[in-house]
């Protein structure tokens, strides 16, 4: 190697060695001299995310050195970075440049051979910085955003923003509805859209699925609210269109706001956006309320195992009547938490047991309590009626759920006639087929089932005549209330279901009857099953035995 080659390859190393703190110019400045040394023309690298992309010719170019004067193409090199990129380099010799020797050719692929290596090394760096800050399909993710934020807490720019997490609603249906691929520019357009107000202090990223969260400058907040509520998107180059919305969590970050870290904001539009689902409205600002019922929701979680343990849950019977005769005909078991002497109130505690799998656990204590119940009024000679039990749909992914629940009720010698599993509506094809199957075996075991609150779901009538239901149960919200005439349409809805239910063989009954007008419209439309406060209220166990002595009400 020629002293004059060591020299100027000597500087080349020391510039690529600290390529990521100089001047690129300095750096273009050692090839300069080397190639002007070695008679190198130019160098073109070319880089492909996959054989794919290099096949149809779709990659980037990079010209590191380039004279103008472009001689024959004299070496050539591929380099392959974790499966994914795949790099060309190719170098030029000057048309005016002697043909290389032994010597200069050895020269000029020592130099090549680290141009490559500086070229892959970068690749690599660019993948693992993708990886980390992208998800598969492109979008920024949780990393991003956490970094954006620390970014502008340490410059003191955070506040005057307001961070948002938001979950697009039904994005599943729009898939099923215009395919996945026009689904997928949808999502983009409606992303688009919000980062454009975003700006360049804001930023949109994806946490997984058709859930995001983002950070908007407070000015542009109105704006961002009214494309959160709907906005339509085109999905074809016809201009096609489709309603996208969202259910949105919201915390303002003002002078109010005390930051720490990334996981005061994203706790808060979490918790946001969790009371957006149950509320009326599609979108909620975090409140100082909002983190008390945290707080206390979080506590509920925690005295969870020992409550269960302690048996502080207790069964409460609502009575099921037929009205013409006033007869009992059934009970729903409903769970009640006595704690420290007082009752926590199921709205409070279920939700929250949703949220992980302590709802299952709770289930099947409820299931084992409702059949050690009937054991003992069947050995004691009481006339027992069916007892319904209800089960979440977290049960669904259970693939041995009916024979833990056919090993509860053998395990107490409880006939099976006498328990009703109660599940409730389903949105998903996936919980769809696994509710089915559910069923199903449930049926083939000899127990009922019933589905819950017909008429508040998006699949009601798939759900009664794919799946063989016992028991059709009509939600509160279509019972017809005082004032609704005979034309109302609650009342000619709920006409139609209750007939629909009979003409399939379903027995039929009406949630939530609290009042005489209820009652009579039941007569009118031939609803003769019913369970409310108009007969009673769910009653401890004592006082349902009490009922079940009695036999029913007077009429």
């Amino acid at each position: 190697m020629t002293e004059q080659f060591h020299i100027l390859f000597e500087n080349y190393l020391q510039d690529l060695a600290n390529m990521d703190k100089m001047d690129p110019n300095r750096l273009s400045g050692s090839i300069v001299g080397l190639c002007g040394y070695l008679g190198i023309s130019k160098i073109s690298v070319d880089s492909y995310q996959n054989p794919r992309a290099e096949a149809i010719g779709k990659g980037k170019n990079i010209t590191y050195f380039d004279t103008g004067e472009q001689g024959v193409a004299a070496i050539h090199k591929r380099a392959t970075t974790e499966g994914m990129n795949i790099t060309d380099c190719t170098i030029y010799r000057a048309a005016s440049f002697p043909e290389w020797d032994e010597e200069k050719l050895r020269q000029v692929k020592i130099f090549n051979d680290v141009t490559m290596m500086a070229v892959s090394r970068n690749s690599i760096l660019q993948v693992a910085l993708r990886r980390t800050f992208y998800d598969e399909d492109g979008y920024k993710n949780l990393n991003s955003f956490i970094k954006h934020i620390e970014n502008l807490s340490a410059c003191g720019r955070l506040k005057g923003n307001a961070a948002i997490h938001f979950n697009l609603k039904h994005f599943s249906l729009i898939n099923q509805q215009i395919g996945r691929d026009r689904g997928t520019t949808v999502m983009h357009g409606f992303i688009d859209g919000l980062t454009a107000l975003a700006g360049d202090n804001g930023i949109v990223c994806r946490m997984g699925g058709d859930n995001f969260v983002a950070l908007i400058p407070v000015s542009r907040l109105e704006q961002a609210e009214k494309l959160l509520r709907g906005s339509a998107i085109a999905y074809n180059e016809m201009g096609d269109r489709v309603m996208v919305s969202a259910t949105s969590g919201i915390l303002v970050i003002d002078d109010d706001f005390t930051y720490n870290a990334p996981s005061n904001v994203l706790d808060r539009i979490i918790s946001a956006l969790q009371a957006a689902k149950g509320s009326s409205d599609d979108i909620v600002f975090f409140s100082d309320e909002m983190e008390k019922r945290k707080a206390k929701l979080m506590r509920l979680q925690q005295l969870f195992p020992q409550a269960l343990s302690n048996g502080e849950f207790l069964i409460y019977y609502q009575p099921k009547v037929e009205i013409r005769t006033g007869r009992l005909i059934g009970a729903e078991a409903l769970c009640r938490w006595q704690h420290d002497g007082d009752i926590v109130k199921p709205d409070d505690f279920i939700p929250t047991f949703e949220k992980s799998m302590d709802i299952c656990r709770l289930d099947f204590y409820m299931l084992e309590h409702v059949c050690k119940d009937i054991k003992g009024w069947l050995d004691s000679g009481r006339e027992v009626v069916r007892v319904s039990v209800n089960l979440s749909r977290k049960h669904m992914m259970d693939i041995d759920l009916v024979d833990d629940i056919v090993g509860i009720i053998d395990k107490w010698q409880v006939p099976h006639r006498y328990i009703e599993i109660e599940l409730t509506e389903t949105t998903t094809d996936v919980e769809f087929k696994d509710l089915k199957r559910v069923v199903s075996g449930l049926q083939r075991a000899g127990i009922s089932t019933a589905v819950d609150d017909f008429g508040i779901g998006y699949s009601s009538l798939n759900l009664i005549s794919e799946i063989p239901w016992n028991v059709l149960k009509i939600d509160k919200s279509l019972i017809p209330v005082k004032g609704d005439n005979e034309q109302s349409p609650r009342s000619v809805m709920f006409g139609h279901v209750v007939q629909m239910a009979k003409d399939m063989g379903l027995q039929c009954i009406s949630e939530g009857v609290e009042t005489q007008e209820q009652i009579d419209a039941m007569l009118e439309n031939g609803c003769d099953m019913v369970q409310g406060f108009f007969f009673d209220k769910p009653l401890p166990k004592t006082a349902f035995e009490q009922r079940l002595d009695e036999g029913g009400y007077s009429k």
